[in-house]
């Protein structure tokens, strides 16, 4: 099989030492090419790319001059775009340890219209989940635990033989058509957070099948970009501890990563246990508010298509205007507009209570559950539908905007 790994990374290049080493140790028969992308690095990771396309002929590189970071939402494009030879690519970070056999698995298991995540070996910084391996090896790569993590994959080889689900997150490897076909990574999302969620669920709209194969590893360091301000560090009780570490940076461009998705969707980010895409209708929502308050307005703003309220609404799109690729001043109207919505949805700010807007985030589910089309009331809302249409297979592409 010939494969191209997709690495983007910025100031962490000491895993992505950690993690050249291992693909090539641990390729097999394999022809993979390398191939990364220095987002403005201040740690001499572009020295060492150069060195490495000197030594290595498959191993690339491109990098962002800065000053701004471009972030892996627009990297991981130019990687697969511009830089991949191999029709087969896989979305790959540098805290991950490559396990042997790995890349036997992705070529078992991948097929036409398919994607393939392998399953991540990761000490306990997270919370468990069943579509991981919780087993500390170690969070740095100079205390890794190499042999002992070996010795566990032949241990557990019994356990996981043949074992497949439906889940899919990094690593996943694609075909480069199916990837391009719906233009890749969705900018609404730069530098990062919720364009995975984005694409999984674009990929899914658009007939591909996910496959985790739990005999290909990868043992996962996590946390290792830049969500966090510094490396892990272990309680009293010799277990990692990761929780509250998150950079301003990152709690920042998550909440605006947040909203763009709901803006876009209609929802949060929804999934299975094993992390396969739950994907809700993506109805046209026009909230009407009297009584609105500039609270109000922040608050409901993302949650639907048009927004129809009796305050001035200038500043707010003033300040939010920088945060989204959608024009605010097609989603944000004088409530003596004409509203022509397929759901229309009636408040008055002064009753506006927090149950209400429960309902308003779970909306979507509940029409589509209720299958109902007229008039009715729930808690504070006056809710009409005159027509249960649904937009979410013109959002595969990343071309529209609503």
């Amino acid at each position: 099989m010939k494969i191209s790994f997709i690495q983007p990374g910025r100031n962490n290049l000491k895993y992505l030492k950690w993690s050249y080493d291992s693909i090539r140790k641990n390729q097999g028969n394999h022809d993979v090419e390398i191939c990364v992308a220095d987002d403005f690095s201040n740690d001499g990771t572009w020295d060492w790319c150069q060195e490495m396309m000197n030594i290595d002929s498959n191993f690339k590189a491109i990098r962002n001059e800065g000053p701004k970071r471009l972030g892996h939402t627009i990297l991981y494009d130019r990687l697969v775009n511009e830089v991949a030879s191999h029709d087969i690519c896989m979305i790959y970070h540098a805290d991950m340890y490559l396990c042997p056999g790995a890349l036997d698995s992705i070529e078992w298991n991948l097929k036409d219209k398919t994607i393939v995540s392998l399953t991540r070996i990761e000490p306990p910084l997270h919370p468990p989940g069943p579509e991981k391996i919780l087993q500390d090896f170690g969070i740095e790569p100079e205390e890794f635990r190499e042999n002992n993590l070996l010795d566990y994959l032949i241990k557990s080889k019994g356990e996981r033989l043949n074992k497949t689900t439906e889940g899919i997150f990094a690593p996943w490897a694609f075909y480069k058509k199916d990837f391009q076909d719906i233009g890749g990574h969705d900018e609404l999302y730069a530098p990062q957070s919720k364009e995975d969620s984005d694409i999984f669920n674009r990929f899914q709209l658009n007939g591909i099948k996910f496959i985790q194969t739990w005999e290909g590893c990868v043992y996962h360091m996590t946390c290792r970009g830049s969500r966090f301000a510094d490396g892990a560090t272990r309680n009293p009780d010799g277990q990692v501890f990761m929780k509250n570490r998150e950079t301003d940076e990152w709690l920042k461009q998550n909440e605006k990563s947040t909203k763009n998705f709901i803006r876009k969707w209609g929802h949060f980010v929804m999934h299975d246990s094993l992390m396969k895409p739950i994907i809700p209708p993506k109805y046209k929502v026009g909230i009407v508010v009297k009584n609105c308050t500039n609270q109000i307005l922040e608050t409901l703003e993302p949650w639907c298509t048009k927004l129809y309220i009796d305050i001035d609404y200038k500043d707010y799109i003033n300040r939010e205007k920088n945060n989204t690729k959608f024009d605010l001043n097609n989603r944000i109207f004088s409530i003596h507009s004409k509203v022509e919505d397929g759901i229309e949805v009636r408040i008055d700010g002064s009753r506006f209570s927090n149950r209400d807007y429960e309902i308003i985030r779970n909306l979507s589910q509940i029409l589509n559950e209720s299958g109902e089309i007229g008039s009715f009331e729930i808690e504070n809302l006056e809710i009409e539908v005159n027509s249960l249409k649904s937009f979410e297979q013109e959002l595969i592409t990343i071309n529209r905007r609503n």
